[in-house]
């Protein structure tokens, strides 16, 4: 036989198979699921001596629980992101248009045509056509010749300047 013959492997029990197949799923888990890197982390921590035979198992948590962290960190900024964007795309522009509808409430009232003018001018201005109105503003004076605003009559006073009795015949001036 050769020099360099194999030393026989030290037969293990099948307690033993099990523990070392149960510490390989944990190398495979860990990677996966934070709660298992968090509980495989904690009890290595608590036993120096599965550590040190277990360093690389403890490494491979560790680097699980920082990607764990680095990808929340991400989703957060990605988050952050989606809210600012869809708030710029739907909620800026509907206050936008909020506050140019109430503003422009304001610029398509005073953009309408001026109301009607006061209907009481145009009668005024018919009824001192009239010679007994006319004669009777000449009266008056150079108060007449400056536009006044009539003062305010009754009804009864308007009814009886218009009544027909009362309205002589006009003459073309």
């Amino acid at each position: 036989m050769s020099p360099e013959k194999l030393r026989p492997r030290a037969r293990r029990s099948g307690v033993e198979f099990e523990e070392e197949r149960a510490w390989v799923t944990f190398y495979r888990r860990v990677g996966h699921d934070v709660t298992i890197a968090t509980e495989v982390l904690a009890q290595l921590e608590g036993d120096p001596e599965m550590k040190r035979a277990h360093l690389a198992l403890y490494l491979c948590c560790k680097e699980s629980l920082r990607m764990h962290k680095a990808r929340q960190a991400r989703n957060k900024r990605i988050g952050q992101f989606v809210r600012r964007f869809c708030h710029g795309l739907f909620v800026v522009p509907a206050q936008a248009l909020q506050r140019a509808l109430h503003l422009g409430g304001d610029i398509a009232v005073e953009c309408l045509p001026e109301s009607v003018k006061e209907p009481a001018v145009p009668q005024v201005r018919k009824l001192t056509r009239e010679p007994e109105f006319a004669q009777a503003a000449s009266s008056f004076g150079p108060q007449a010749t400056r536009p006044t605003v009539a003062p305010a009559t009754t009804d009864a006073q308007v009814q009886a300047a218009r009544s027909p009795r009362s309205k002589p015949t006009r003459t073309a001036a």
